[in-house]
């Protein structure tokens, strides 16, 4: 397994961007998918987006098209996920992911990944 810890999350106005990163320990990071979801008291834990373990292919969720960016650096063994024209219904505790079983499959199920960082909050204010 993976060992995560999330930073970067904030206080951020509407409109604003904000920077998450994730770090991974451990040997399998460079060869499973990683990815982040979100979660609010209301609301059960959303897929958020997802990135291959070579970085050529991604998944977002429709609401995030368009403003949210995910990128990996394995030789850094982190994943960041880049948020832009934040809005506040992007408020939530953000969660990275790793699924070690594949490489390539970009799966939006949480059953599906097997090591979770603690989560970092992002909050936005109107």
């Amino acid at each position: 397994q993976v060992q995560l810890v999330e930073s970067g999350g904030g206080l951020v106005q509407a409109g604003g961007s904000l920077r998450l990163s994730c770090t991974a320990s451990g040997r399998t990071f460079s060869s499973a998918v990683m990815a982040w979801f979100r979660q609010t008291p209301a609301k059960e834990r959303e897929f958020v987006a997802a990135i291959t373990s070579n970085g050529a292919d991604t998944d977002y969720v429709d609401f995030v098209k368009g403003r949210f960016t995910v990128s990996r650096d394995n030789a850094k063994n982190t994943v960041s996920l880049q948020l832009n024209s934040l809005k506040p219904e992007d408020t939530a505790v953000y969660y990275c992911a790793a699924n070690s079983r594949t490489s390539v499959v970009l799966y939006r199920r949480l059953n599906q990944y097997d090591s979770w960082g603690q989560g970092t909050q992002v909050t936005v204010s109107s």
